[in-house]
């Protein structure tokens, strides 16, 4: 039986990290978190406002989400985090080593309409570009997977499970 991967489910506001986090969770049997829950108040009133973060109101917030992903390492999880950067995903591998990232990329326009949509949330539609400028897709030396999130989420979850079964096994913790 292969050993869960920690799953860190990433891209810009609106390609459903949300809803997809908690079924490729239920799928792969394993818990999932919530990224949006490991911002502290400061940020969700920054990004409420209309205000894009900065590196230093992420960092706390990446070294959280890093240290559930380390208490996860061997056991496999899910969590939900933008990562769009870089340093941004160099920050959880040096949390968590045995990573890996689920990509989800999609249409400009399709995302756009998925946020105009959804209710209650605190990220507003008018930040979208700003995630898109500030996006580093995935190096071809990064432990992960790109899925395109176009159709259900059923469908969007099949495809992610196939992709990362694509991935070779998490290296054994010491």
């Amino acid at each position: 039986m292969r050993t869960p991967h920690v799953v860190v489910v990433m891209g810009v506001a609106g390609t459903g990290k949300t809803t997809i986090g908690p079924l490729l969770a239920a799928r792969l049997g394993v818990p999932y978190a919530e990224g949006d829950d490991f911002h502290p108040p400061a940020n969700i009133a920054k990004m409420s406002a209309g205000h894009p973060l900065d590196d230093a109101d992420r960092w706390p917030w990446l070294d959280a989400i890093g240290s559930w992903a380390h208490g996860r390492e061997g056991l496999g999880g899910v969590v939900s985090g933008s990562a769009l950067k870089r340093s941004y995903r160099d920050r959880l591998r040096a949390a968590a080593p045995g990573v890996v990232f689920l990509h989800l990329t999609g249409d400009r326009h399709l995302i756009e309409d998925r946020m105009s949509r959804r209710q209650g949330h605190f990220m507003p539609t008018a930040l979208l570009d700003s995630q898109f400028a500030t996006l580093q897709p995935l190096g071809a030396d990064e432990a992960g997977v790109a899925v395109d999130v176009s159709g259900t989420p059923a469908e969007i979850t099949a495809r992610a499970v196939r992709a990362l079964d694509t991935l070779p096994d998490p290296a054994p913790q010491r």
